[in-house]
């Protein structure tokens, strides 16, 4: 028990800027188990994010209490996987072979494509989120974090890493991921779910699925795997994609 609070707050410590414990560290043989966890944190950022929304709303409008949740999220992760996207966006944007492409995403500064991408992907989640049913919205938030965060180990277990740069600020918590590990972020990647009125919401993991198969095969394809930016990526889109798979839900089904 007390091994598996060492990688959860290792977990913590690494996917979030939450203060932790001195004694947590980072170990690597820990760090390389924390991604077991990466939907329980992402059930945590999911709270802080809805839990802001919650407080903003009884005082301001629908639209600034979801953007100061946005905000919430972007602080208590460091906009790790914001940061993630960009590199992304930046590298496959501006790059033609692997190498290239791999040299863009290790550079810390923001390019074009970057800039372009995170507005793109930004002002989506801002206006899915404020055409949501208010009674629904903060489960929406927590969920959207959870469900994304496994869609993103899945890209893990699935493919190999494929970097060789011994500092990438990700190689630690990227390596290839055990089925034990995949299974515990399902279940607290789907929790959130269950308390949806209507299991049809389930429907939605066909879109995600799609999402994580179309870029996973991108990713094959230009740098024969993923990188922690594509992981983070990854859980930018799946993000997204959640809260529009809900709208068209609640529109056509639901």
């Amino acid at each position: 028990m007390k091994k598996q609070l060492h990688i959860f707050l290792t977990a913590l410590m690494f996917f979030t800027r939450i203060p932790c414990p001195k004694w947590v560290d980072h170990a690597p043989e820990i760090l390389n188990k924390s991604t077991r966890y990466f939907s329980l944190v992402g059930i945590i950022v999911g709270s802080i994010s809805a839990a802001t929304y919650l407080l903003a709303a009884t005082v301001f409008s629908v639209e600034i209490s979801i953007a100061l949740s946005m905000i919430a999220s972007f602080l208590t992760t460091g906009a790790f996987h914001e940061d993630g996207f960009a590199d992304v966006c930046d590298g496959f944007g501006g790059g033609w072979t692997k190498d290239k492409i791999l040299l863009i995403m290790k550079d810390s500064r923001l390019g074009t494509f970057g800039t372009v991408g995170l507005i793109s992907i930004l002002a989506l989640k801002f206006m899915s989120l404020t055409t949501m049913a208010p009674e629904y919205l903060a489960l929406t938030i927590i969920s959207g974090h959870s469900i994304s965060r496994f869609i993103a180990t899945t890209l893990i277990f699935t493919h190999p890493y494929v970097t060789d740069d011994q500092n990438s600020k990700s190689k630690p918590a990227a390596n290839q991921m055990s089925l034990n590990s995949l299974v515990l972020n399902a279940f607290f990647g789907l929790l959130p779910l269950v308390f949806f009125k209507n299991y049809l919401v389930f429907i939605v993991l066909i879109p995600l699925f799609i999402g994580k198969w179309w870029l996973s095969r991108f990713f094959k394809k230009w740098i024969g795997g993923q990188t922690g930016d594509c992981a983070g990526a990854l859980q930018q889109v799946s993000e997204v994609v959640f809260y529009l798979s809900l709208l068209v839900l609640w529109t056509f089904i639901l």
